[in-house]
């Protein structure tokens, strides 16, 4: 009898593993994950990341990299998300969806949150390297590009982002900003009030976008 119960006890003990163990139908059902490109860049930016996401569980149909046009003010390229968040969650089901951006992603991604009702569709939001409080870099395109000009630190629109709660509603926050990125200067630019701040060390901008250790930590966050 006692190696009958023993059989058992251990029978009960898989079972309850097999129960709790996530399968890769539930892995499937993360939040789909819109990849939002900087200035100059476009959605091949987000060609390794995706990789790695896919190799990580996410279905490949719950990933989405935008593309716009960089030239046009950010206010207008946050409608444009908006939009496309919208069309995803038709598509996929999904009640909210997370959001990573590079660069002046950033930004119009986090005007869609704060002006456009997008903290009631999105989960999670990931700046690498975004100017959140501009770059002293506009100078050479501000005169031309309406989207360069918004990055001045001094610029209305970043006004206007950051006035009041730099990260509104139940959004959970995370930027990874580089102690030496080439672009976004000063460095700290990238870091928001009630966010998590990760400085991911001395990485170049555009390396944001491939490097394995960041794009790691994205997966990390996204998945806690």
């Amino acid at each position: 009898m006692r190696k009958s119960a023993g059989v058992l006890s251990s029978l009960l003990a898989v079972l309850a593993m097999v129960v709790v163990a996530p399968s890769p139908a539930q892995a499937a059902e993360r939040d789909p994950v819109i990849f939002v490109h900087g200035y100059k860049g476009g959605a091949w930016n987000w060609n390794d990341m995706i990789a790695d996401f896919k190799a990580d569980g996410w279905s490949g149909g719950r990933l989405f990299a935008m593309s716009y046009d960089i030239t046009q003010s950010n206010k207008t390229t946050a409608a444009q998300l908006r939009s496309l968040v919208d069309s995803v969650r038709a598509q996929t089901g999904a009640a909210k969806v997370d959001i990573v951006a590079h660069s002046m992603g950033s930004l119009n991604s986090r005007w869609y949150l704060k002006f456009l009702g997008g903290t009631s569709y999105v989960d999670q939001w990931v700046s690498l390297g975004g100017p959140n409080h501009g770059t002293n870099l506009t100078p050479i395109c501000s005169w031309l590009i309406t989207s360069c000009a918004e990055m001045a630190p001094d610029s209305s629109f970043l006004r206007d982002l950051n006035a009041g709660d730099e990260t509104p509603g139940g959004v959970r926050y995370q930027t990874f900003w580089s102690s030496c990125d080439e672009f976004i200067n000063p460095d700290q630019s990238t870091i928001l009030t009630g966010a998590t701040n990760t400085n991911v060390g001395c990485i170049e901008h555009a390396w944001l976008l491939v490097s394995d250790p960041v794009s790691l930590k994205v997966r990390t966050f996204l998945k806690s």
